[in-house]
């Protein structure tokens, strides 16, 4: 097990430099979380609105390049690895040419060039080709700055404080691109994201590097993460909680509109209040670890998750302004599920004797599960709801009861399954080999 010490660059995390600390390197998760929502939510609604894209050969577009990209994940976070091991300069240097890319991409993705807008076939190309262009750049950028956060090492706490810089500033990154394209038009949202891409790169390349050659018995990343049973217990825990948050994730808009039948000015209301207390919920979780731990924090997050969606279920016709309260206790929840597991994956990655080798590669798994847990979110969901007789604009009851059902019940069971694979595969295992107290 890694021996963690003062000298660890996560202590300067807290006390009077903390704020410097993690702005500078927590301000990154900023634009990378802002352009997400322009990939996923607003590219096909502009390709399908703009350019007349047939929905089906759009989406088959979509799943293939998205699946391209999660796959290359693991690959993605091995090279990191190399790069670490040479120098933070070098992944600093790569990092900065990905977000290039990534600020291109996106200014090509949202305006191909008006030559191949002639054909369907011509800009499904483009947009392949540019989509996975830029999410390849997007996956560097993330796995390197997720694994250099990690090497900076520490205790709990200190671990927790890490990534909730991170996490924080990726909330606040949603907010503002939720609102954004209505203010200033795809061309604002692009130089917005540039802007800020830039100027958290350079934070980032201004922030506490890893101690050079802390723990590094050799200069290569180790082997498959996967040999680690740690590691397999934890992504376990990992891919339940994830499925059962990106459920209501998918449906949210569905529940509202068909289940709630609230009024159009309510879906931007539920949505900020979600995020926002997600945002505002972090510090509490960061103090919940310093008392109870990182593994019983995530536990208690689960717990609160799974009471709010129970609820949630109880809620019918007229009942937005309720909806608007389980909002902002789901989003207390979701701090935990963003400020904790990957505090715990580094923690995981420092007891197997791997912190300064494999980072990057542990890392790159653990996004494409993330990535996959919203493909499976989808592939689940829609398919279950159609076949019991759902669609948009149902109002027939066993229809509402499906999308309930889809929107509450499963996710509290998916969370229930987490939350009992937490607590039998990671907390029970670790007080069994926790060191007896001596009593005098």
């Amino acid at each position: 097990m890694t021996p963690l010490t003062t000298a660890d660059p996560a202590a300067r995390f807290t006390g009077t430099g903390a704020w410097r600390q993690g702005t500078a390197y927590g301000l990154l998760g900023l634009p990378l979380a802002f352009v997400a929502l322009p990939l996923y939510v607003l590219l096909p609604n502009h390709y399908a609105r703009e350019f007349a894209a047939p929905l089906g050969a759009l989406g088959a577009v979509l799943l293939a390049t998205r699946l391209v990209d999660a796959l290359l994940d693991p690959a993605i976070g091995r090279w990191c690895d190399r790069l670490a091991a040479r120098a933070a300069r070098a992944v600093l240097a790569v990092g900065a040419l990905a977000a290039v890319v990534l600020a291109l991409g996106l200014w090509g993705l949202l305006f191909p060039p008006a030559a191949l807008r002639t054909t369907t076939e011509a800009l499904l190309a483009w947009a392949a080709g540019a989509l996975v262009l830029t999410y390849i750049a997007y996956s560097v950028l993330s796995v390197a700055h997720q694994a250099w956060g990690a090497r900076l090492g520490g205790n709990e706490a200190q671990r927790s404080r890490v990534v909730a810089w991170r996490e924080g500033f990726a909330l606040v990154g949603v907010l503002v691109a939720s609102v954004l394209p209505s203010l200033a038009g795809l061309q604002g949202v692009v130089i917005v994201f540039a802007a800020a891409l830039a100027l958290a790169w350079w934070a980032w390349s201004v922030s506490v590097p890893p101690l050079a050659g802390h723990d590094r018995t050799t200069t290569a990343p180790s082997a498959s993460p996967w040999r680690h049973s740690a590691f397999r217990r934890l992504m376990a825990v990992f891919v339940l909680n994830g499925t059962a948050s990106a459920l209501p994730a998918t449906l949210v808009l569905f529940f509202v509109q068909d289940r709630l039948q609230a009024p159009a000015h309510a879906e931007p209301v539920v949505l900020a209040t979600y995020f926002a207390c997600g945002a505002l919920s972090i510090p509490l979780w960061v103090r919940a670890v310093a008392r109870w731990g990182l593994a019983r924090s995530w536990l208690l997050g689960m717990a609160l998750a799974v009471a709010t969606f129970a609820w949630a279920a109880t809620l019918g016709s007229g009942d937005w302004p309720w909806f608007v309260a389980v909002c902002a206790l789901s989003g207390l929840a979701l701090g935990a599920d963003l400020a904790l597991p990957g505090a715990m994956l580094a923690g995981v990655i420092g007891q197997l004797g791997e912190r300064g080798r494999s980072e990057g590669a542990f890392f790159g798994w653990w996004n494409l599960a993330a990535k996959l847990n919203l493909a499976l979110a989808a592939g689940v969901a829609l398919p279950l709801l159609a076949l019991f007789g759902y669609a948009p604009g149902a109002r027939d009851p066993q229809a509402l009861q499906a999308l309930t059902a889809a929107y509450c019940l499963l996710p509290c069971l998916l969370k229930g399954l987490a939350a009992a694979a937490l607590y039998l595969g990671v907390i029970r295992p670790a007080a069994a080999h926790a060191p007896t107290p001596i009593h005098t």
